[in-house]
């Protein structure tokens, strides 16, 4: 096991955003918290990463507990986040943005390497290389912004929202490439997402969050056949 959490609870002054939730995610997995908007799963992902404070829980990462640690710290044990509606840096270039996931990154890596493979991997961010962020279009922002979390070489990736603001097309390319990331080359995620047919379609397991509380968990081929599961979140009603 890689990440597990338990009892977590996240609130914002008086709102109760996370009550309760527990989950685990193993070495190699990819896994989904799927939910409506405003369930807690941005919540989950901050608390995670050390950018949200937890009221209760516990998180352990790779063995150790990591409940107190600070972000950066987190990070340098090997957790990378990749934000909701990308978040580049909009004025530095898409190389310029790349280097910024290695900032004071304790762990060395094979730079020159790391930014061929990403290039390889996202070929339109080799075509945009020296263009500033900005110029990017929704899609290939949110490539620059996976590609950023990847070049120090994580563990553990926690993707929030990716397919958020952008047209289908796109939304087929991103899970496409964390299924890729995943599949063939080893890297354990943490998917969290409002579309929950893609996200059932490229996990191996997945939690359903309703208002901050898990309301199912298990196995993506048996929730995708919970009638519950069909009529609330993939759209359709029983066969």
């Amino acid at each position: 096991m890689l990440l597990e959490a338990r009892d977590l609870h996240v609130a914002y002054g008086d709102i109760r955003a996370v009550s309760g939730v527990s989950f685990r995610v193993d070495r190699g997995e990819l896994v989904s918290i799927i939910g409506a908007n405003g369930a807690g799963k941005t919540s989950i992902l901050g608390a995670l990463m050390g950018i949200v404070p937890l009221a209760r829980g516990t998180i352990v990462y790779d063995g150790d507990d990591i409940t107190g640690l600070p972000a950066f710290r987190r990070a340098r044990a090997g957790i990378r986040l990749v934000p909701e509606r990308a978040r580049v840096f909009p004025r530095l270039s898409v190389t310029e943005n790349l280097m910024t996931g290695v900032y004071r990154q304790r762990k060395k890596v094979p730079l020159a390497e790391r930014i061929a493979w990403l290039y390889e991997l996202f070929p339109i961010l080799a075509q945009r290389r020296d263009q500033p962020a900005a110029t990017l279009s929704g899609g290939e922002q949110q490539q620059l912004a996976i590609a950023r979390a990847l070049i120090s070489d994580p563990q553990l990736l926690l993707v929030d929202e990716v397919s958020m603001g952008l047209m289908p097309k796109l939304v087929d390319r991103v899970f496409e490439l964390l299924e890729d990331l995943n599949r063939n080359h080893g890297l354990t995620i943490l998917l969290v997402e409002q579309n929950a047919l893609a996200s059932l379609e490229i996990s191996q397991r997945a939690y359903v969050l309703e208002t901050g509380t898990c309301v199912a968990e298990g196995d993506t081929r048996d929730l995708r056949r919970d009638p519950r599961i069909r009529q609330v979140y993939l759209g359709s009603g029983t066969d």
